[in-house]
């Protein structure tokens, strides 16, 4: 990194390397680009500006697609998992019309009950939508792009189950 090194005498207690190991922590998986670590809210203290605990924000996603009919809608804790986000929840809608239907209802729900503007991609095609409301990963699928990329494999703890594979053995 250019420009970092202090001069001789200048009295700086870093080094380059030591700065760029605590500034890049990490990187952002949608960008690649590095970014400092996620500041968490102390137990009991709303996450959001206006208010809202990441609890009550999960409250309002499952609510909402629930409302509008989501099939195996599945909550997973990324607490102490990943910095990106507190929860995910994965849901499937039965075609692309539905699928972008439940993604813009959410999104429209979390700007009028919450005040969050969400950030949201794969709506256009309607085979799986990514809403990204902060604390909360919504991923909403059509079944066969879900079974193809089975992202709750991903993020399950070991040896958990996903609901479709439980519901398909029974």
């Amino acid at each position: 990194m250019v420009g970092l090194t202090p001069k001789p005498g200048a009295g700086v207690p870093w080094s380059a390397s030591s700065l760029e190991d605590h500034v890049l922590s990490h990187s952002d998986p949608a960008t690649g680009l590095p970014v400092g670590p996620r500041t968490k809210p102390a137990p009991g203290q709303a996450s959001s500006p206006d208010g809202h605990s990441a609890d009550e924000l999960l409250a309002l996603v499952l609510k909402s697609v629930d409302d509008d009919k989501a099939e195996d809608i599945m909550q997973i804790d990324l607490r102490g998992r990943s910095d990106v986000a507190d929860y995910m929840v994965i849901c499937s809608g039965r075609s692309s019309r539905q699928v972008a239907a439940i993604s813009e209802k959410l999104a429209d729900r979390l700007k009028q009950d919450m005040h969050i503007l969400v950030r949201m991609e794969g709506k256009e095609t309607g085979d799986w939508v990514l809403i990204d409301a902060g604390d909360v990963i919504v991923h909403v699928f059509r079944p066969e792009v879900r079974d193809f990329y089975q992202l709750e494999k991903m993020w399950l703890p070991a040896g958990a189950v996903p609901a479709a594979a439980r519901s398909a053995e029974g």
